[in-house]
């Protein structure tokens, strides 16, 4: 059995850093008019700090002559605490100015004292988060000043990617760190616009080279080279493919030469040719949070905004058109979900019933797979066929894979719908949704039989490989025009 006597330990410790008998060394902290200096102990200093082992290793003095190092980066009020961690292993930050407290981070962090800078970073995090969002450009200048200070970092990056508004047209916006702006510019849940993003790219290129004229029609061949070597690391994460095609040609095309020939060739293509196949390289429209449009456990805004351009019929042929920026002219209104509202016919009829413009979204059991179908009329508690154009079914491998989506239009309008007293959502007898036992209580029992066509029957083409699957939930929308 062992005691341990820690508080004691370091109270004695803090009494042997105010006493002026036995040190072996002074440091000189601060710089002009702000110095002082400390009196401290060798052995200490050398197995508490690496860094002050190395300066200390480079300054050796001979046997009774007093060592003497100096650290102009860092404050004696500054030092002083960090000195009460090092000989007693306590940090007092009760009546600390935040910006203090950052100080005290940076030159734990120069002095090597990993615990406390891990330590300080979540402290700042999960005590001092609003003052360093008001201070903003004081906390992500302190944050770049070491690739140590992660946790502080990632901390700046949230909270542009949230606010980026706040950040990116502040006036100080220009001297962010190149890191900093990729970390940003590369995540997919920055809330702005991709032209936007273009934009400030360019205008931070410009402010890291001042004598280059804002218009790029009055650019030299050697201007081109000097912007492309600033912004090199930069371009490959603006999504330059989610523009749209006057977008591109208005803001992109006159920087042509800052990309190298190839990508601009696929990416002026990918404008001129809808059936240009887009590389498995170019990445998605980022995940801009946009209230109102839909509330959903199956799909996404991605899906969202590639069955909308499917209603209004716009770049259905376009293999870029989920690249591009989303298109998000409906407010979805939930109508009926499954997990929430019932499996049953009579659930599905009194919530869905003559309510036209209606897209329904089928999850897949045991599968990420997404099935669907687009009805512009109406659904019916009858027994009979529904004539209906513009009706289409599709699926998605899953909520991210868009390039591989299937789109089904109705060929035979006759018959694009079925309606009966114990069917679900039925496209034909392409994509169905029924219970199949039949009794004077079947609408209140659950559907038990979903299946996709694999022959092709009322529609264009089978949306999936398969008869028969398990269904998950499922979700019908009615769309209205924003």
């Amino acid at each position: 059995m062992s005691a341990e006597f820690f508080s004691k330990l370091s109270q004695n410790y803090i009494e042997l850093l105010k006493d002026d008998e036995y040190y072996d060394i002074t440091i000189e902290v601060g710089e002009d008019p702000n110095v002082k200096i400390f009196r401290a102990h060798m052995n200490i200093l050398c197995y508490r700090s690496p860094y002050l082992r190395r300066v200390l290793a480079s300054n050796k003095k001979e046997d009774n002559i007093l060592s003497h190092i100096r650290l102009p980066n860092i404050s004696p009020e500054i030092f002083q605490i960090i000195l009460e961690y090092i000989y007693g292993g306590i940090i007092s930050l009760s009546g600390q100015d935040t910006s203090d407290i950052l100080d005290v981070l940076l030159a734990a962090n120069e002095l090597c004292f990993q615990e406390l800078v891990d330590y300080l970073q979540k402290y700042l995090i999960e005590n001092k988060s609003e003052w360093m969002k008001e201070n903003f450009e004081f906390t992500q200048r302190i944050s770049s000043q070491s690739n140590n200070l992660v946790d502080l970092q990632h901390f700046c990056t949230d909270f542009v990617a949230k606010f980026p508004e706040r950040i990116l047209k502040s006036l100080y916006f220009t001297s962010l760190s190149e890191k900093l702006l990729i970390s940003l510019i590369k995540r997919d849940n920055l809330q702005m616009k991709e032209v936007e993003i273009w934009e400030h790219v360019l205008k931070w290129g410009l402010a890291q080279n001042p004598t280059l004229v804002s218009d790029p029609n009055d650019w030299s061949d050697n201007d081109f080279k000097t912007m492309e070597n600033t912004l090199q690391y930069c371009l490959p994460f603006v999504r330059l493919f989610s523009l749209s095609s006057k977008e591109f040609s208005d803001k992109v095309r006159p920087y042509q030469k800052l990309f190298k020939r190839q990508s601009y060739e696929d990416l002026l293509n990918s404008y001129l040719d809808p059936y240009y196949e887009p590389s498995d390289s170019i990445s998605l429209p980022r995940n801009i949070e946009i209230d109102g449009i839909i509330d959903s456990k199956i799909v996404n805004l991605n899906i969202v905004s590639i069955i909308s351009r499917w209603i209004d019929k716009v770049d259905v042929n376009c293999k870029f058109s989920h690249l591009r920026e989303l298109y998000l002219p409906y407010e979805f209104q939930l109508l009926i979900r499954g997990s929430r509202d019932g499996f049953t016919p009579r659930k599905f009829h009194t919530l869905c019933d003559n309510k036209h413009n209606t897209v329904t979204f089928i999850k897949v059991k045991d599968s990420e797979e997404i099935l669907g179908g687009y009805n512009p009329i109406t659904w019916m508690n009858v027994n009979s066929w529904g004539e209906a154009q513009n009706c289409f079914i599709f699926s998605f491998k899953n909520r991210s894979n868009f390039k591989d989506a299937i789109l089904s239009i109705v060929k035979y309008t006759d018959n694009a719908l079925n309606y009966h007293p114990d069917h679900g959502p039925f496209f034909g007898n392409d994509l169905i949704i029924y219970t199949s036992e039949e009794s004077k209580d079947s609408a209140d029992i659950d559907f038990d039989t979903t299946k996709v066509c694999n022959e092709t029957s009322c529609y264009e083409k089978s949306i999936r490989e398969g008869g028969e699957f398990l269904m998950e939930d499922y979700e019908i929308f009615q769309i209205i025009k924003r």
